[in-house]
């Protein structure tokens, strides 16, 4: 059986300029980055329907959230509809972690998955220089006199690798020494930034809001107080630019930015998704990890930054990952209707997020493995059913478009029904009032415990001006609480917040829940022992 990678390499791309021309986009707008990848010019207004695709709780067997995303595009377009995706970009810590590759699988890849994988067109890097930029000029001001009187740094330096050790350092020894530490890239506030800017010139005054640390008086110190936030867009003036490229049965694909999703809001960028829906009838997009996560940040944040409505939302499931939500330890393809019983819960729980919280229009993607019977399959169909929405079953892993042109079908029916979004809490509502809302309407907790430091955060960013931003809560992906070993539909649990962070730029507050941490750490065994080069062709990237 072929890898992703031996799959991938077996299919002849397009010109990007054909990709693009489907699109109706003219040759002279694209920047290329060799024969099948290009950024194109922003574009905004568009009529294009959204498609959210978001799954169940992540669990070691896999949902194949981004497999299903890709297939529902290419089974659209083979329905004559002119479709387009709006994907993140994979970030390296994952791909060199346990991950491995992050662009779909099988037969529904977007490509050259190689180059989407690694450098891609820089913007990962163009992120991490942005934020390391800022991380200088604060330790530079501080050196030559501190005229702003910074007392205290809350801005973090940044990679795109995972490594454990960076997590918490000591930097400026000498003169300016001070407990420091590292984020991953895709959890930075720059990448956060990029991501919910509507143009270049909001991307700018967003980054003159971010907020560096505090003053002997205790006023917040800006970006742009440290004359930071020009230098800093000029390093992302390639970068803001969505990336334009394909799968593997030629479908345009917009693949940009890639905040994590239990760590950051876990969505696409505004400008690619916009850009999308101004050429595309039709747009898939992925928000990452289980609905309690991505789906939730993305209709509550990214919604309501953007006035983006999804004109329908699928739920991805297998009967491999309900048989671990519902205890199953190992050797998930064996037959195990009990487990599998016990797992639909979690599903039940995030459709009714999606139809009774959010009231969107909702089919749940059975993404069918060959070891699944189909006695289950029926049985996820049937349980589907008594929860009020539709189960497909997609094999588009396998086959293609192909397989997932009843799940297509059922999608574009669901795009004629008009519905009115609603969110998990206003705006409007106390700090501690819309964690509450989110703890107990999309995960079924009892309550929030904050903890001495969250709740002095919440009386200083209300004192301050920043309480009617929305939050996004940081917190494990594999439960819908904030304990990963609380598998499948928890009960009488609760969420503990051990620290709100502002994210200025993003327009955001981050609650902390549980011990999730900003910087990934290697497994025992990374991924990255698993890869080799040979004469340029890369084997071990899935």
């Amino acid at each position: 059986m072929k890898t992703d990678i031996e799959i991938a390499n077996s299919v002849k791309l397009k010109p990007i300029e054909e990709v693009a021309q489907e699109l109706n986009i003219d040759a002279s707008r694209l920047y290329r980055y060799g024969n099948h990848i290009a950024k194109v010019e922003r574009k905004d207004g568009g009529k294009g329907k959204v498609v959210l695709v978001t799954a169940i709780n992540p669990t070691a067997a896999g949902e194949g959230k981004t497999t299903v995303s890709i297939g529902l595009a290419d089974a659209m377009r083979l329905e004559k509809k002119k479709v387009a995706l709006a994907l993140r970009e994979p970030s390296l810590g994952p791909v060199f972690g346990m991950k491995g590759g992050a662009t779909g699988g099988g037969m529904v890849q977007i490509a050259p998955m190689e180059d989407i994988n690694l450098h891609f067109t820089g913007d990962m890097h163009a992120i991490t220089a942005a934020n390391n930029l800022l991380s200088a000029m604060i330790d530079n001001h501080i050196y030559w006199g501190n005229a702003l009187r910074i007392k205290t740094v809350e801005w973090r330096r940044c990679q795109d690798v995972n490594d454990r050790a960076l997590r918490s350092i000591v930097s400026g020894l000498g003169y300016c020494t001070r407990e420091d530490g590292f984020d991953i890239t895709a959890a930075s506030e720059i990448m956060a930034t990029l991501c919910l800017s509507k143009d270049e010139k909001d991307l700018k005054e967003r980054l003159g809001r971010i907020v560096i640390g505090k003053t002997y008086d205790g006023e917040n110190v800006t970006a742009k107080d440290l004359k930071a936030h020009e230098a800093m867009a000029i390093l992302l003036k390639d970068a803001i630019k969505p990336n334009l490229v394909q799968t593997l049965a030629g479908t345009p694909a917009f693949v940009h930015g890639g905040p994590f999703a239990n760590i950051a809001h876990g969505c696409n960028s505004v400008i690619a998704t916009e850009t999308a829906k101004y050429y595309g009838d039709y747009v898939v997009t992925e928000a990452g990890f289980g609905a309690d996560l991505g789906a939730e940040k993305f209709l509550d944040i990214k919604c309501r930054t953007a006035d983006i409505k999804p004109s329908a939302v699928v739920i991805v499931a297998t009967v491999r990952a309900l048989k671990c939500a519902g205890g199953k330890k190992k050797d998930f393809s064996e037959r195990d209707d009990k487990a599998l019983e016990n797992g639909l819960p979690n599903l039940q729980k995030h459709i009714e997020n999606i139809t009774g919280v959010f009231n969107m229009p909702c089919v749940v993607a059975i993404n069918r493995f060959a070891s699944d019977s189909d006695d289950e399959i029926k049985f996820v169909e049937k349980a589907c059913g008594k929860y009020g929405v539709k189960a497909v079953c997609c094999t588009a892993h396998g086959d293609g478009g192909e397989g997932a042109r009843s799940l297509a079908k059922e999608v574009i029916k669901l795009c004629e029904k008009e519905s009115e979004l609603k969110f998990t809490y206003e705006l409007n509502d106390a700090i501690d009032g819309k964690i509450e809302k989110i703890a107990k309407r999309i995960y079924g907790a009892d309550g929030v415990k904050f903890e001495p430091k969250a709740k002095k955060a919440i009386d200083e960013l209300t004192a301050k001006g920043y309480g009617n931003l929305p939050v996004c809560v940081a917190k494990t992906q594999y439960s819908l609480s904030d304990n990963a070993a609380l598998v499948g539909r928890p009960k009488g649990f609760t969420v503990t917040v051990r620290d709100i962070r502002l994210r200025a730029g993003a327009g955001f507050l981050v609650a902390l829940a549980g011990d999730i941490l900003l910087m990934p750490g290697l497994g025992r065994v990374p991924n990255a022992e698993n890869m080799t080069i040979e004469n340029g062709i890369i084997k071990g990237l899935f």
